[in-house]
């Protein structure tokens, strides 16, 4: 027999226990490992929320960032807001404990004596801690060279240093090095001038510590909107919940606010949120969002982004999807017709500016992962990006096309029509040629490089779901998107693998949004096991948080700990009316009339009610009863319908019941580990010889000129070919997980020209630094802004054109400067030249814009580059950027 001390600590276990999960006595609707939900609840850990009825909800949830600080800062820093202090992995650690307050004086450049594996305790409550840097080795060279050679070999010019920051893991530090500037106590300061930079921090700053409320009950009137019951209560709750919060999210203007700390209209963020729910519950409001995001020349605004947001980023075109989706629910002729036209204008840009003649493909960032690092590799600058061809961005623009030719043919456009529909099909081969991975069974993240282009193998889930929704996947990719395509405990994270040394955003993150995507998705594939875990993945965090929050770590779950969250977020909480309206009732616009297609997975069988639900002129109250994907009758007003739909020539108040079959289409997914791929190798060319920093248990493939070539387990690499090529590094981890591809190196004999700026029109008298030859050239809307650049090509064959530039109009991050050319030969349009952001004010960083492949015979040619109409950027005042040279290079 147990002691009864055993026995008394063993019942008060048990009553613990059944106290945590009396709250959660209802139905088990899904359990995993980390988490289950209840029909009434959420029980993760010691975590539980209750929704005590539809209109309140208690949580007790605490973020565990907050329970225990780590005494040990990492950091490094940081000269105008790049990492360019040490290779990445390489930081400085300091163990703020012991009543130690203020660093040794650290050598820039220079690791300090602290260890990684230095012994960490908890940190006490507002912790000071001065952080000391020696920056006169830096200064010094500045003042003989003229500039400083960074660890990677960029040269930062004396004229270009404005500031140096920390940057680090720790709150109020952040690894987000392109915003450190909007942290002012992150920025170091040399009072006396003794090249001793200086700043004091605070660490476990109650101001940082991560809350949420503990409760929420409903408080304002919601009653105009579709009133949804069911036999879950945590469901309807959360429902209210979000319906409350769109209200919230409505500006005094009658737009709608992206997010709690989120002020304004977001192109991408309200086009995401239209056509996931806000098209038919605000369609006034989605109205005047959209069109505070058109330019005056009626043009969508890409906004502010990499390198000066358009072209680098030109996932704007998802305004053109939900102003299609407006059009739906309103029949509104009038809108029609006005955003026809503006979307027209947008792709006639684009086709320009931006469309692959090559691939087929659109160029241009990631989709709303527009945090460079995040999800690129770090060598990878904006021109690279504004190269790169991604999945979600081309699944946008190949729907706009397809909107844009249903548009034109309603609006009888006669000679748009046969355009739209060839772009929109040269879109959809290229993403199926291009970076479907049939050994993986879904797509590719995108394809990236320089002259010779790879792609990543990484999964992007809302190119993946968009490409289902869109119909750019045929019925079998579908269900393998949906079964394969990599799910974590939490929910599907924005990429997967994970970059490892980022911290969590888009990298290592779950978007609620992205997850709605990916349960409509699912839906469509008839895929109920992921339908489930969606629906799970999206109940979990707006109950256990009591808000519909940005994003949350695909590690843990948790809130805390993204570099930027918020809540009440707009396309958060559209995502989770979406999927109540369009999965559980399959409500499903199309151009002439409403369908229905529910799903209702079976652990949430029974009968639910959504009333006064309105479209155009029709008012409806919907009942269904059962639950799989298949309808069995379908009832208007009693009457037994053949189509289960209604016609937009409809008007009234109408009853509709759907029975559905009650029966489980078997389905599978990928359930797996969150996961991080090795560092991208970074490679330099000694000679014939590629180096790079083995890892243990890494070993690494060379790739020529975008091709698999060799493998090897060792540290260096001996080309062999004396031809031109471009070499990269990829490493591969013991389970096949590859990393980035290394930047590219050129190893060989070059053919080709090379013509300085200033030999063909004055130079300017700037006075920056850097350039070759005897000057540079200004090119802007009022100087330069044509350019003829004679050349004598030494043999024919396809070249790639590119200039050495410099722009200081922004950083590298936001802003809206980013300069753009057409190149031409005799009038013929050979390719868009992009001159992105390098950083404020840093007129002596030069770089290459992205390079224009071009086929030329032998002999003498002249290229001009010139600002075309449709080069116009977002700011439209500032187009300019200084030339140094042309560079042409035979491939």
């Amino acid at each position: 027999m147990k002691p009864i001390s055993f026995r008394i600590s063993a019942l008060l276990a048990c009553f613990a226990a059944a106290s945590g999960l009396q709250a959660q006595s209802g139905a088990v609707i899904h359990k995993t490992n980390e988490y289950t939900i209840f029909a009434n609840g959420v029980k993760q850990d010691r975590f539980s929320a209750k929704a005590k009825s539809a209109f309140e909800l208690t949580s007790d949830y605490q973020s565990p960032k907050n329970e225990s600080v780590s005494s040990k800062i990492e950091f490094k820093f940081s000269i105008n807001g790049k990492d360019n202090e040490m290779k990445p992995g390489v930081n400085h650690y300091f163990n703020l404990s012991d009543g130690v307050s203020e660093t040794s004086v650290i050598k820039f450049g220079e690791a300090s004596k602290g260890s990684a594996k230095t012994k960490e305790t908890q940190l006490n409550p507002n912790s000071k801690l001065k952080i000391r840097l020696d920056l006169r080795e830096v200064l010094g060279e500045m003042k003989s060279k003229g500039y400083y050679t960074a660890f990677n070999g960029d040269k930062i010019f004396k004229e270009d240093f404005k500031h140096v920051y920390v940057a680090g893991a720790a709150a109020p530090l952040s690894w987000d090095f392109d915003n450190l500037y909007q942290k002012s106590e992150l920025e170091l300061k040399d009072p006396d001038g003794d090249g001793i930079y200086e700043t004091t921090l605070i660490f476990n700053a109650k101001k940082d510590q991560k809350v949420t409320a503990t409760s929420w009950k409903k408080s304002k009137n919601i009653t105009a909107f579709p009133q949804y019951h069911s036999e879950q209560v945590l469901s309807n709750a959360i429902y209210n919940l979000s319906l409350e919060e769109m209200v919230n999210a409505i500006e005094p203007d009658s737009t709608f606010r992206t997010g709690k700390e989120w002020a304004g209209v977001w192109t991408r963020d309200i086009s995401y949120s239209i056509i996931l729910s806000m098209a038919y519950l605000q369609p006034k409001v989605a109205m005047n969002s959209l069109m505070k995001k058109v330019s005056a020349s009626k043009r969508i605004i890409q906004d502010t982004g990499t390198g000066g947001a358009y072209p680098a980023s030109t996932d704007r075109m998802v305004w053109a999807i939900a102003a299609w989706e407006v059009y739906k629910a309103t029949g509104d002729k009038k809108w029609l017709s006005s955003s026809y036209e503006i979307i027209k204008n947008s792709i006639g840009d684009d086709r320009i500016n931006a469309y692959d003649k090559e691939t087929g493909l659109v160029r241009g960032e990631s989709s709303f992962l527009d945090w460079r690092e995040q999800t690129y590799p770090k060598w990878m600058q904006p021109a690279d990006i504004f190269e790169s061809e991604n999945l979600g961005t081309n699944a946008v623009h190949y729907q706009a096309n397809v909107i844009a030719y249903k548009m034109a043919k309603l609006l009888k456009d006669e000679p748009s029509i046969e355009k739209y529909k060839v772009s929109a099909d040269q879109i959809k081969d290229g993403i199926n040629k291009y970076l479907w991975m049939p050994e993986k069974g879904y797509y590719a993240q995108f394809i990236y490089g320089r002259n010779y282009k790879m792609v990543s193998k990484r999964a992007e889930a809302l190119g993946e779901a968009l490409c289902v929704l869109f119909g750019i996947a045929d019925e079998a990719k579908t269900q393998s998107i949906i079964s394969k395509t990599p799910q974590t405990a939490y929910g599907i994270s924005c990429i997967y693998p994970q970059i490892p040394d980022i911290p969590p955003y888009h990298n290592n993150a779950v978007w609620p949004f992205v997850q709605s995507y990916w349960a409509m998705a699912s839906a469509k594939a008839g895929n109920q096991a992921s339908v489930i875990e969606s629906i799970a993945a999206i109940d979990r965090p707006a109950a256990l948080f009591l808000t519909n929050k940005e994003n949350f770590v695909a590690d843990n779950g948790d809130f805390a700990g993204t570099q930027i969250n918020s809540s009440n977020m707009l396309w958060s909480l559209s995502g989770n009316l979406g999927i109540v309206h369009k999965i559980i009732f399959g409500l499903n616009f199309e151009d002439d009339k409403l369908v229905f297609k529910p799903f209702v997975p079976k652990t949430l069988e029974g009968e639910r009610t959504l009333n006064n639900f309105k479209y155009r002129d029709l008012i409806l109250d919907i009942k269904i009863n059962g639950y799989g994907n298949k309808i069995m009758n379908f009832m208007v007003d009693g009457k037994v319908e053949k189509n289960p739909e209604m016609s937009y020539l409809a008007k009234g108040r109408h009853t509709v019941v759907i029975e559905l079959d009650n029966k489980e289409a078997p389905a599978v997914i990928n359930k797996t580990a969150n996961y991080f791929s090795p560092a991208t190798p970074l490679v330099v060319a000694d000679g014939d010889i590629l180096k790079w920093q083995k890892t243990e248990n890494i070993f690494y493939h060379i790739v020529r000129n975008g091709v698999y070539s060799a493998k090897t387990t060792g540290d260096n690499y001996k080309i062999k070919d004396k031809n031109y090529a471009e070499y990269q590094v990829v490493a591969f981890d013991a389970n096949g997980v590859e990393s980035f591809a290394s930047e590219p190196v050129s190893i060989g004999v070059k053919t080709g020209v090379t013509v300085e700026a200033e030999t063909v029109v004055a130079k300017s008298a700037l006075a920056y630094k850097g350039f070759s030859g005897s000057g540079f050239v200004e090119t802007s809307k009022e100087n330069n802004a044509t350019i003829n650049f004679p050349v004598e090509i030494p043999e024919s064959g396809t070249y790639a054109i590119d200039f050495k530039y410099a722009n200081g109009n922004g950083p590298t991050n936001t802003e809206n400067k980013c300069a753009i050319r057409s190149l031409k030969e005799n009038g013929t349009f050979l390719g868009t030249l992009v001159f992105p952001q390098r950083g404020v004010q840093e007129w002596s960083n030069w770089g290459f814009s992205n390079s224009v492949k071009v086929k030329l015979e032998k002999g003498k040619h002249v290229l001009t580059m010139l600002l075309d109409p449709a080069n116009e950027n977002m700011n439209g005042t500032v187009n300019q950027a200084m030339l140094d040279y042309l560079r042409v290079t035979k491939l």
